[in-house]
């Protein structure tokens, strides 16, 4: 009954159009004070220790290193070097684009700082170069998503701190999934392009194979600075989300010279707006999952679920289904924050493991990014193309079936997540 009038009073107050984040703390603080008798000291000291996190200190810094290098000529680089790549493959653009976007989320943490960067940079090209718009667009907007389940994943990190999980075993998981997902991505991209006889490039040398990537080594060269300094023990998630804020400046101002010094504020004011947005949230998401805890909501959900007899396989399913509805009407931040904290506690004791149920919670999230009517790729994508919302849906769907498939197999094969995890020791 609890959790009815809580939830209830959440939804109600979010379909007036208030922000996720205001509704949260409002159903958090009405609840607190009408219906029990937890006094406001407890209430203030759950908020400030919630928040003393060392790892929220890494989303600041990975917000601003991806702000940093999507508006300097890091994407422009990484997509000429997939272009060398692949492009003389059937929708060899395509196809290195989406390796594009797998490099570029490797280094912004963001899914829609690489959609915008990789986008209005080979969009425009592809549909000069022949490619259907429509087609151009359903592979850009899907492969953007990549940057949520691609380490330094800024999602990961919020599923990381709101269910006290290491930030060094998600980054770890997401890394072969990840891969794998990009893989099948491309293979439809290039079935679809081959089908139609879709444009390809002229083979690139070995010698012009080299300069592209003499050009783009800066900005890959901060993928092996941030994932090999976690794993090397150099540095932490949080120290090495510093690092790459540091390096990304470094490099798009000294570097390549394509940020001017004039520019940076600028950078400094829209990463700081993104910054304070997330946490926020993050810290009315931290007073509902105090009052989660505190009226037993998820051991009850937990005694519930295990009385019906659902076992693992059918909790799973339930949880999908669930996170898929979400993402219709919340963004990744918000849901990973509300829902991590209520089901990983059912998950753990239905015997799945923290780091795979997070894993399968960011590809939920990649496939909310990509349908409507929250979809934010698609909002990106729109602005870039030009193109409506429900022209885009039917754009993106046999790269949105091909992310449905492979969310059923990360949920059922828990190996593809754990086994670099299990193999680094973490």
């Amino acid at each position: 009954m609890n959790a009815l009038l809580i939830f209830g009073l959440l939804i109600a107050l979010m379909l007036t159009g208030m922000p996720v984040s205001i509704s949260l703390g409002l159903t958090v603080l009405t609840y607190l004070f009408t219906m029990t008798q937890v006094p406001i000291e407890a209430v203030a000291l759950k908020l400030f220790t919630g928040i003393e996190n060392f790892g929220i200190m890494a989303i600041p810094f990975f917000i601003l290193a991806g702000t940093l290098l999507t508006k300097g000529g890091v994407a422009r680089r990484m997509i000429h070097f997939a272009t060398t790549m692949v492009g003389h493959m059937y929708g060899g653009l395509a196809l290195a684009g989406i390796i594009a976007c797998a490099l570029f989320a490797a280094i912004s943490g963001s899914s829609v700082a690489t959609v915008a960067a990789i986008g209005s940079i080979i969009m425009p090209e592809m549909v000069r170069r022949g490619f259907p718009k429509r087609f151009s667009a359903g592979v850009i907007t899907t492969s953007g998503a990549l940057g949520i389940l691609v380490p330094p994943s800024v999602v990961m990190v919020l599923f990381a701190v709101s269910t006290n999980t290491s930030v060094g075993k998600l980054f770890a998981a997401g890394i072969l999934p990840g891969f794998v997902l990009a893989f099948a991505l491309g293979f439809t991209t290039w079935w679809i392009a081959r089908k139609r006889k879709l444009p390809r490039l002229p083979r690139a040398t070995w010698g012009e194979r080299w300069q592209a990537f003499r050009d783009a080594a800066w900005g890959l060269a901060l993928i092996a600075i941030v994932i090999g300094g976690i794993y090397s023990g150099v540095f932490t998630p949080t120290e090495a989300a510093a690092c790459a804020a540091v390096y990304s400046f470094f490099i798009v101002v000294f570097i390549y010279k394509d940020l001017k010094f004039t520019q940076v504020p600028r950078a400094l004011l829209d990463a700081a707006a993104m910054s304070a947005m997330l946490l926020y949230i993050i810290t009315n998401a931290v007073l509902f999952s105090f009052l989660m805890t505190n009226e037993n909501i998820p051991q009850g959900m937990a005694d519930w679920i295990m009385a019906q007899g659902l076992g693992q396989v059918g909790f799973l399913v339930v949880v999908n289904v669930l996170l898929l509805v979400a993402g219709n009407v919340m963004e990744p931040s918000s849901i990973v924050l509300i829902m991590a904290p209520i089901l990983l506690p059912v998950a753990v004791r239905l015997g799945v493991d923290p780091v795979h149920f997070g894993v399968l919670m960011m590809v939920n999230m990649e496939v909310g990014l990509c349908h409507p009517p929250v979809g934010l790729n698609l909002y990106v994508a729109s602005g870039i193309t030009g193109m409506g919302i429900t022209e885009l849906t039917v754009a993106v769907l046999p790269w949105l079936l091909t992310m449905i498939a492979f969310l059923v197999l990360v949920t059922y094969w828990p190996a593809l997540s754990l086994w670099l995890p299990n193999l680094l020791h973490l």
